[in-house]
């Protein structure tokens, strides 16, 4: 049975669909296979053409209902759900179904309040510090904001994932041939924080070659597309 993950939280604009599509990506490169679930109704579908995972349009209640249910009954694979903003009654439905819960949040003292309600909102989910500054000093400045209000929740709170601006091509409607490795390795990083969650064992590839890697077969090749509504 698979494990479904959703990425939810009430502040828009925090990076969800991003980490989301990230988390794919590094789930690919580890060897694992997964299915990036978009469920906002403000988006487009993506071509899954040259990606490392499947896709699947589930903006609707009933293609979510039918998307979750197949990719349940998939063996070993991780369905990462993307739960858009500003929808408390979705990340209810979502968190109800959800295996592991992330909450994406930026350093800015708004995106803090948010995250804590819903921390509080969903005891098992987990704090994500999103596109988190790699100033040097800026850094350093959204740590102490997050030691000063988040304390209670450290222990629910994950490795930051920095801005990078070439995650900007995982949302592309057709992704580049070659990602740079910058991108590459912050979705590693990612994945890597999440399976040891599940608990899940995975081959790490940062150790194989550069040929070995760009010739492992994308983590969908081969698998039918008939869960997309």
């Amino acid at each position: 049975m698979a494990d479904i993950i959703c990425v939810i939280g009430n502040k828009g604009g925090t990076g969800k669909t991003t980490i989301s599509h990230m988390l794919c990506q590094g789930m690919g490169l580890l060897g694992q296979r997964s299915v990036c679930v978009l469920t906002d109704s403000c988006r487009e579908p993506l071509n899954p053409a040259g990606r490392r995972y499947l896709v699947a349009d589930a903006r609707s209640r009933e293609a979510l209902t039918k998307v979750t249910s197949k990719i349940r009954s998939l063996k070993s694979w991780m369905g990462v759900i993307d739960g858009g903003g500003n929808r408390t009654e979705m990340d209810h439905k979502l968190y109800s179904v959800a295996d592991l819960v992330l909450l994406p949040f930026r350093d800015s003292h708004e995106d803090i309040r948010t995250v804590i309600r819903d921390l509080e909102m969903f005891p098992r989910a987990y704090a994500v510090p999103s596109q988190w500054p790699t100033n040097v000093w800026q850094r350093e400045a959204a740590e102490k904001t997050v030691d000063e209000f988040l304390v209670r929740f450290r222990d629910r709170i994950l490795s930051p994932v920095a801005t990078l601006s070439a995650s900007k091509q995982l949302l592309q409607k057709t992704i580049p041939g070659n990602l740079p490795s910058p991108l590459a390795n912050a979705s590693r990083g990612i994945a890597r924080q999440v399976l040891d969650l599940l608990q899940i064992s995975f081959e790490d590839d940062a150790d194989l070659s550069e040929e070995d890697v760009a010739t492992r077969p994308a983590a969908g090749h081969g698998a039918s597309m008939a869960m997309a509504a």
